[in-house]
């Protein structure tokens, strides 16, 4: 009987870390970018457009501030506009990289040991001002600036190029960033 139930224990638990892991992951032909610089990358980053998903709905002026940690973890401070409540909503997480810190692929966590994947495959290479990034599955896409615009001719591009790697690009929805009068 003690046997039964540690067999199922440590299936359960392979179970749990494989899901987990499944989390985080690449999606299949996607590539994170390399020579990334965390240094160059922290800061403020606006959200200029992303598949809707629940936890960031009807959401508009999303910010999210990457700030690296003495212990190699990167903090991030997501922050957005509720315009039906009329209250910012706001949630600090933890990122760490998945492989080399020179690889643009990281596990983010807002709720203790449950992760995410963020996988940066798209970046403005000389001056870090946009970003194009993946979730775990195609479900998740972000495009980021450093700004509350963007150049609609770099929007276009990132645009064609989540289309290309398999996104349904017709589902973005493209964040007001204007403060409500």
């Amino acid at each position: 009987m003690g046997s039964t139930v540690k067999m199922v224990n440590l299936l359960l638990s392979g179970l749990l870390a494989g899901v987990l892991a499944a989390c985080a992951g690449v999606p299949k032909g996607l590539r994170p970018v390399e020579a990334f610089d965390i240094d160059r990358y922290a800061g403020k980053w606006y959200e200029i457009a992303r598949l809707d998903h629940s936890f960031e709905r009807g959401l508009t002026r999303v910010t999210a501030v990457y700030t690296k940690a003495e212990d190699g973890s990167i903090r991030v401070a997501n922050r957005g506009w509720d315009s039906k409540d009329k209250k910012w909503r706001q949630i600090e997480g933890r990122a760490k990289f998945t492989g080399r810190e020179d690889v643009g692929s990281l596990k983010v966590s807002f709720f203790g040991p449950f992760y995410g994947g963020y996988h940066i495959i798209d970046l403005d290479r000389e001056h870090y001002e946009y970003a194009l990034v993946a979730g775990a599955t195609r479900s998740y896409l972000w495009i980021l600036a450093r700004h509350p615009k963007l150049d609609p001719t770099v929007v276009s591009r990132l645009v064609a190029e989540a289309e290309r790697l398999g996104f349904d690009t017709s589902k973005l929805v493209y964040v007001d960033q204007e403060p409500s009068l």
